[in-house]
């Protein structure tokens, strides 16, 4: 390399010599300083400091890649390879498979420590969690635990990269510093958060590499295809998971968080190209109210030895900007809401292996070098500073009791309502997070509502999870800085549709309750005749769709109950079933096997099904009504590829395939208009840019409808609905909104304020609903919590035989949107379902599946599906 810069040099001068052009000598002068900045890399070596005294015994990645990190992208099977080897090779290392993702990779968490503490590093764990139980201060020989964990988001891999420098640094190095760390210490590693999404953008990256790397930001390898590795297996973002714990790799991960809590979690990203490097703290005033102060403080003692590590090799960076620390369910923020100490790295990315930038060439050996120096910052803040990391977690949990003392609530109690299984997965949600709740031995009322005994619970708010619980059922609207980088609201009652109240303490004396499991009194487990007249079930469980669905597939022919009826069972004389029940009639044609098919799905899906010994119903629709109408196996299109949103489409397929059971076709948008509709039952569309469709194609959709299919959309999808004609509502227009915002006496400075107050970044809205829509049926409530995320609004058509859902009059019930947009959307449509001809079409002015999380609008798509053929 020396030799090639002394000829660039000796060849410059000689050229200067006869040149005459000041101006061509500057532009020669700033292209030979580029070459100097190039970073190289020859060996692993290249990255990892000097006078570590290696041990030579450990090997290095590259002997077991086959060649030098930021050579080539990672893939997940390598990388667990590496790890794995490194577990035979140190007796600092060991290493546990905590879990699998969708597409069965191993989630693989490394314990590294000194060699004398593995044998202890369980009594180790366990003191440190009953310190936290107890408030015991800690001393200084007690240990740190350090969890490093890398690209949550599988496009951002310069993290995971660096977990191989960072494991072979920590196994393998003799220095001082690093004995030191892991004698008095812990380190767990995470080198991984997203190896699915990993996986498929290594493959990206590397298909398109050649032997001459292309720097062009419009080079194919830099513009990844839909969807983006960014992503899991079903297209979620997973650092928004943490919280909701949609998906194994979250599950797995806040179990480990638990087993450990963690003084410091790290959790490294990339962002733009045309970035720099960023550490937390983010912006002050944007963390999470629940969050004490001293976090902050710790957070920016941390953040001098990260810039001085960057200071050192010369790199660009910033802080307490852009980024936020409110909602808790992102990899840095969680820890918060725990006494440990969550930090947010984001390192410009180059999207491949390398890139032209605003900065300069941004290589990919360069964004491995920044996320493995930050690592080694960490290691040194943390012990610099091990003291007060130390004693903050005593002290977060002595705050957090004088703030359980001084709140006028005590806690907060819950209905399960008829759907037994979306109140349980509610449950499994907060014990997973390590919430206690108790069970209602008896009736309470509280403002004209009834928690009935033993199909309630109570959650009080004295235990250590105070504040997680405090913003699990926050209504809070006004906020102190209403910019947000991600939702201002994730109310979990709301999200689950269940009725909840606060219970001040005045009111706790009146509550009896016992600390056991909640069971449901609604047990599926009844014993079916085998020679009855018909069989029905309910609809209001959320796994009806699934039981229906599986019914369906096996030749079971079911009709939907489009009225109610009371009819006698053989459990007892009079049962009342609600619309939207399923009919199943041996008058016809039904598998043999019926009586086993229905007593198995009774089973597995924990549905009570009853038997039924006459068509005669004592009030209502008889089961011989037209008001009993067939339902069959539906055959779905979803709408995604390129000018769709990933995410959206990722949450319908997510709850299709595993909720529901139905293998929905996956059809790119650019194909749209080579498919033959006639074969589908059900079209839908996830929010996208839809401009493309031609006219041709769109007027296929319209005959296909008109036919009898069911068009459903959501979101950005409804507008295009409603340009189409499709639906009779507008959308509110762009200058409606702008002129409800006015610019008198703004100032430039103003205009992000101006923005933030016209955008909704995740709120709660509450809407009325028509409980006699086939669209509702299995709801009870008359309202519903509706997940909005920006300010689409949907004009009024007032046909209250189309528009079956409104917000109410004062929508907003938790999280933060200006008056004036809580006022836009008032009393305008929140759902319409338009008969077009012999069909029908469906639109979700908000998104019913959101991050898998709002289940109490989850099952509208399966309404939209099976009660189709009663609109």
């Amino acid at each position: 390399m020396h030799t090639t810069i002394s000829t660039n040099v000796s060849k410059f001068t000689r050229f200067m010599a006869c040149a005459t052009s000041a101006f061509l000598f500057t532009a020669l002068l700033a292209t030979l300083s580029a070459s100097f900045k190039s970073f190289a890399v020859d060996s692993d070596l290249d990255y990892l400091p000097s006078d570590q005294n290696y041990d030579s015994s450990i090997p290095t990645p590259e002997s077991v890649l086959g060649y030098p990190v930021g050579t080539w992208h990672v893939r997940h099977d390598q990388l667990v390879a590496y790890m794995r080897a490194l577990d035979e090779a140190s007796d600092r290392i060991s290493l546990q498979v905590t879990g699998y993702t969708h597409e069965q990779r191993p989630l693989v968490l490394l314990t590294i420590t000194a060699p004398e503490n593995q044998s202890n590093v369980e009594q180790m764990r366990q003191a440190h969690l009953e310190r936290l139980r107890s408030g015991e201060a800690a001393s200084a020989d007690d240990p740190l635990f350090i969890y490093m964990g890398y690209s949550v988001h599988g496009n951002e891999p310069s993290g995971s990269n660096a977990s191989l420098l960072v494991a072979y640094h920590l196994a393998a190095s003799q220095s001082e510093e690093v004995t030191k760390l892991l004698s008095e210490n812990v380190v767990l590693l995470d080198p991984s958060l997203n190896p699915d999404g990993l996986s498929r953008f290594a493959q990206w990256a590397n298909m398109h590499k050649g032997y001459n790397l292309v720097s062009d930001p419009m080079h194919r390898e830099h513009k990844e295809h839909w969807p983006s590795g960014r992503t899991n297996h079903y297209w979620f973002d997973l650092n928004r998971d943490w919280l909701l714990l949609t998906h194994p790799e979250s599950k797995a991960r806040i179990k480990q968080f638990h087993q450990w809590r963690p003084h410091i979690l790290t959790d490294f990203h990339e962002m733009g190209t045309n970035s720099t490097f960023f550490f937390q703290p983010g912006v002050p005033s944007r963390k999470n109210p629940w969050t004490p102060d001293k976090n902050v403080t710790l957070t920016n003692a941390l953040a001098k030895f990260h810039a001085a590590a960057l200071d050192n090799n010369n790199e660009l960076y910033f802080t307490e900007e852009s980024f936020d620390d409110f909602y808790y369910g992102k990899g840095s923020t969680y820890p918060d809401a725990h006494g440990s100490i969550g930090i947010l790295f984001e390192q410009a990315s180059s999207r491949g292996h390398a890139q032209e930038s605003i900065n300069g060439l941004v290589e990919f050996g360069r964004t491995i070098q920044n996320q493995f120096t930050t690592s080694l910052s960490t290691f040194e803040g943390a012990m610099a500073t091990k003291s007060a990391i130390a004693n903050y977690q005593r002290q977060f949990f002595n705050d957090t009791q004088k703030l359980i003392d001084d709140d006028d609530l005590h806690g907060f109690v819950v209905s399960a309502s008829k759907d037994t299984q979306r109140f349980s997965r509610m449950l499994s949600i907060l014990s997973a997070h390590q919430i206690n709740y108790e069970v209602l031995e008896k009736d309470f009322d509280i403002d004209d509502v009834n928690y009935e005994a033993g199909q309630s619970i109570y959650i009080p708010l004295d235990q250590a999870q105070y504040r997680l619980i405090r913003s699990l059922f926050s209504e809070r609207t006004s906020f102190v800085d209403n910019t947000f980088y991600d939702v201002s609201n994730w109310n979990i009652a709301m999200a689950f549709n269940l009725q909840y109240d606060a219970v001040e303490q005045s009111q706790r004396r009146k509550l009896d309750t016992v600390q056991q499991t909640w069971r449901s009194s609604q047990s599926a487990q009844g014993r079916l005749e085998n020679n009855a007249y018909a069989y029905v079930f309910e609809w209001h469980s959320s796994n009806a769709p699934a039981m229906l669905q599986s019914l369906l597939e096996q030749g079971v022919q079911a009709r939907i109950a489009g009225k109610a009826f009371t009819s006698r069972t053989d459990t007892q004389d009079a049962m009342s079933f609600a619309p939207g029940s399923v009919m199943i009639a041996t008058a016809l044609k039904q598998p043999d096997d019926l009586f086993n098919i229905l007593t198995k799905a009774q089973s597995e899906f924990d549905i009570k099904i009853h038997s039924i010994n006459t068509g005669l119903t004592s009030s209502g629709i008889d089961f011989g009504s037209r008001s009993f109408v067939p339902v069959y196996e539906p055959n779905v299109l979803m709408v995604g590829g390129k000018g769709t949103s990933q995410y959206e489409v990722g949450e319908i397929w997510h709850y299709l395939d595993t909720r529901v059971g139905i293998p929905a076709s996956l059809i790119d948008l650019s194909d749209l208009d080579s498919v033959d509709l006639s074969r589908y039952s059900h079209v839908v569309f996830a929010s996208g840019q839809y401009r493309s469709v031609d006219k041709k194609t769109a007027s296929k959709i319209e005959d296909w409808v008109k036919s009898g299919g069911t068009l459903v959309g959501q979101r950005t999808a409804v507008e295009w609905f409603a340009k189409q004609g499709w639906i009779e509502n507008q959308l509110l227009s762009d200058e409606t909104v702008d002129s409800s915002f006015p610019l008198d006496d703004l100032q430039f400075a103003d205009k992000q304020a101006l923005a933030s107050k016209k955008r909704i970044a995740g709120a709660v809205f509450m809407a009325d609903i028509d409980l006699t829509h086939p669209l509702f049926f299995g709801y009870q409530r008359e309202q519903l919590p509706l997940f909005k995320t920006n300010n689409f609004v949907l004009k009024s058509s007032d046909d209250p035989f189309t528009q079956v859902a409104n917000y109410v009059e004062k929508p907003l019930a938790a999280g933060y949107s200006s008056p004036e947009m809580a006022e836009l959307v008032a009393n305008t449509a929140a759902v319409v379902a338009n008969p077009v001809g012999q069909g029908v079409v469906i639109a979700f002015v908000d998104n019913v599946h959101f991050r898998g999380y709002w289940d109490g609008t989850n099952k509208l798509m399966s309404n939209a599906i099976y009660m189709s053929p009663l609109l």
